[in-house]
């Protein structure tokens, strides 16, 4: 097997929009949302969005509004102070009533 770049590069350098979709917490209950990547990047500063299992957070790469993440919407069940533990760097909420993820069941 010959390793090189794969899609995700062309996907990132795309004019499109980038929306990330993981877990938010890993397997052994670590941030997997931290201030800095410590992996090799595939593009810096190219996502819009993060969607996890727990909320979803706007990405300002434009540093438009400051940078940073920002909470707009949070699963049913959990409040900000458990977003705010299982998140590992700051982040912005839009208001004080952020809307509640919509149940896929």
């Amino acid at each position: 097997m010959v390793k090189g770049m794969g899609g995700a590069m062309d996907l990132v350098s795309a004019k499109s929009r980038v929306i990330v979709i993981m877990d938010h917490i890993a397997k052994d209950g670590s941030h997997k949302i931290v201030p800095q990547c410590t992996l090799p990047l595939t593009g810096k500063g190219v996502v819009d969005r993060i969607i996890t299992d727990m909320c979803v957070f706007d990405c300002d790469k434009n540093g438009e509004n400051g940078g940073g993440l920002t909470l707009i919407e949070i699963a049913p069940g959990l409040t900000v102070d458990d977003i705010q533990k299982a998140t590992g760097c700051k982040f912005k909420i839009t208001s004080n009533d952020i809307p509640l993820m919509l149940n896929s069941e």
